[in-house]
């Protein structure tokens, strides 16, 4: 974590007043991408939401406090951040009927250390002028060597190429996907780099032809002078394992093991899960409500339908150290 970042913290945080009713969040996540639902929340219950923005370090932050952490709550990004967070044993326990009610089963830990808040989809970006509608329809396609010199990716080490691999490795085991990620590597048009955007830029540029990337970058992409003509040059598919579905991850809340202002901070992690809050939540960020009968926004929607993988994100985020092994195996990057 940063010097600044940890100033903006302790500033934030001791600044609330001790006799206020308040809850403290310590966020992956951008201020400004959840301002509409701490104020919403706010205006709803009169809890003042105190955030502290953490680019990294959140956990070795909440590991180093220990009882003396402010923090009631987390809020994050990606099953390996939430999965770290419960493994460092900085988080606790929390299971109401309205987060039942409101999660799905394979959107929260068994034991109910996280919860689900939103879900992104991990996709193909696919170029409209070289690949056919509809032509990618697996996940196991990428290693068809009908792709050779068309694919473009992130590091094969990255968190969400993790997480892909995990699912991957979920499904068909470690020879199988040994296989697939030699495959993968093979079909290659240059070397993994650069975010998942870029990827899509190099599409644009006619250095490869399909990328892998989640769907709220479109959105993203979309809302930028200079990256919507990237955008424009490409579609989304959403391909499904073979007897599985398309894979996604998530944004999720935890409730701290310090945590002090426990009716609040349950107040306002049953807030999250809400339809009310997701919508707003998924709208903002470009990302799927999870709650039953939400909707994703009108441009979400426009994207098309998938069937999302029923795996639980935990069975997923166990496997991730084996992933990153067999993906360093292969030499994925080299």
């Amino acid at each position: 974590m940063t010097l600044r970042t940890s100033l903006i913290a302790t500033t934030l945080l001791a600044t609330a007043p001790a006799f206020a009713a308040d809850v403290n969040v310590y966020s992956h996540r951008q201020p400004e991408l959840i301002a509409p639902l701490t104020e919403a929340f706010t205006a709803k219950t009169g809890i003042n939401v105190n955030v502290a923005f953490m680019d990294s370090g959140l956990v070795e932050r909440l590991k180093a406090e220990g009882d003396r952490s402010p923090a009631d709550v987390i809020l994050t990004v990606d099953i390996s951040r939430l999965a770290q967070a419960v493994d460092a044993g900085v988080t606790q326990s929390i299971e109401t009927e309205t987060l039942k009610t409101n999660v799905p089963a394979a959107y929260h830990d068994p034991a109910g250390h996280w919860w689900g808040v939103t879900t992104r989809a991990r996709v193909v970006y696919a170029s409209k002028e070289a690949v056919a509608d509809g032509e990618i329809t697996t996940y196991e396609d990428l290693a068809d060597p009908k792709w050779k010199g068309r694919i473009c990716t992130r590091s094969g080490t990255n968190s969400y190429m993790i997480g892909l691999t995990s699912a991957y490795l979920v499904h068909h085991g470690a020879e199988e996907t040994k296989t697939w990620l030699e495959g993968v590597k093979a079909n290659l048009a240059r070397k993994p780099q650069g975010n998942d955007r870029a990827q899509v830029k190099a599409i644009w540029a006619g250095e490869c032809d399909i990328s892998i990337g989640n769907t709220y970058y479109m959105g993203q992409m979309l809302a930028d002078e200079e990256q919507k003509e990237w955008a424009d040059s490409v579609r989304l598919e959403f391909p499904v394992f073979e007897n599985g579905g398309t894979h996604v991850n998530i944004s999720g809340v935890a409730l701290t093991k310090a945590a002090k202002n426990l009716d609040e901070a349950t107040q306002f992690i049953e807030y999250l899960t809400s339809p009310e809050a997701q919508e707003i939540y998924a709208e903002v960020n470009n990302e799927y409500p999870i709650a039953p009968g939400t909707a994703a926004s009108d441009l979400v929607e426009s994207w098309g339908e998938f069937t999302a993988d029923d795996l639980n994100l935990m069975t997923i985020a166990e496997v991730r150290g084996e992933a990153l092994r067999l993906t360093e195996e292969v030499d994925y990057d080299g």
